[in-house]
């Protein structure tokens, strides 16, 4: 579910990058609890670190991080990004382990997606974001009471303070979209995920009136796909493609207790003809306002 990606720790500052500029880890970045992947693989980069006579500010000169960012990626505190990765590889040998270990690092904590934190991050820079979604309105659009009430039926339980993190790393996530005026957002959502009852009347007419004022800018485009549409292209599941600055074109797949990072062009391209196919059998964004609208008429 639309649920790994905010399920975060604490927040740590460093010293800043090597641009002069402070570095933090938000709170969608931080790894809550170790697992022992993250621990071997920060264990990895100690060892070569040290073996190369650096401390953890020169690997942080290195790598344009700063040296706390270091100390936490030795320590599995946090899972080490695609940059970091190219440059502590660089600056440590050039040997090609880093590359080979990173992609099997992963979260210890069940019921975490254990590449949603590099999706997150490559999210904040795509030039062009994409989502198909048939399970629960997308977690760029929850109101906080539908996000609340997910959270709050998931398993394992969780305890109110770890409710509120997640909570307040959703809404960071969700300033993306404002704070990015020029980037395209699609959003193509099932009919019935608006349709499914959760708390009263009233918390359902703030979701409705969260989504269509989320998606009323002129970046972003939402289609509904109407219950009589009937069998398409997508139903093996949601869809999320990104393309960067680079132009490269990414997707992501998420299941129960599993995320998948997609960069092999073949199944992405995959993935941009369903969603393209999908967008024609949906309503159009005007239509599908009208029955976003009716709904909240009808509660």
């Amino acid at each position: 579910m639309d649920i790994a990606e905010e399920d975060a720790g604490g927040a740590e500052c460093g010293a800043g990058d090597t641009d002069g500029r402070p570095e933090q880890t938000e709170e969608w970045e931080r790894e809550p609890l170790p697992s022992d992947s993250l621990r071997t693989f920060g264990a990895f980069v100690q060892g070569l670190r040290e073996h190369a006579g650096l401390s953890r500010a020169e690997l942080g000169a290195l790598v344009q991080y700063s040296k706390h960012t270091v100390e936490s990626v030795e320590l599995g505190r946090r899972m080490a990004d695609d940059p970091f990765v190219e440059r502590a590889e660089e600056a440590l040998g050039n040997t090609g382990a880093l590359r080979k270990a990173a992609p099997h690092v992963t979260r210890g904590k069940s019921g975490l997606a254990a590449w949603f934190r590099r999706w997150a991050r490559l999210e904040r820079e795509a030039v062009s974001l994409s989502t198909y979604e048939c399970r629960l309105v997308p977690g760029l659009l929850q109101s906080e009471a539908y996000a609340r009430a997910v959270f709050d039926g998931t398993i394992p339980l969780r305890t109110d303070a770890e409710m509120e993190t997640q909570l307040i790393a959703r809404m960071q996530r969700q300033a993306m979209m404002s704070e990015r005026p020029k980037v395209p957002f699609s959003f193509i959502v099932e009919e019935h995920v608006f349709r499914r009852r959760f708390g009263d009347a009233e918390a359902m007419r703030e979701l409705l009136d969260c989504v269509l004022e989320r998606t009323a800018p002129r970046n972003v485009t939402l289609q509904v796909v109407p219950l009589e549409a009937g069998l398409h292209a997508c139903l093996d599941g949601p869809v999320r493609i990104l393309e960067t600055p680079a132009g490269q074109w990414l997707g992501y797949s998420e299941g129960q207790q599993n995320g998948r990072l997609i960069s092999d062009r073949n199944e992405v391209r995959l993935l941009r003809q369903r969603y393209d196919t999908l967008r024609s059998q949906a309503l159009s964004p005007q239509e599908s306002r009208a029955l976003l609208e009716r709904l909240r008429g009808e509660l």
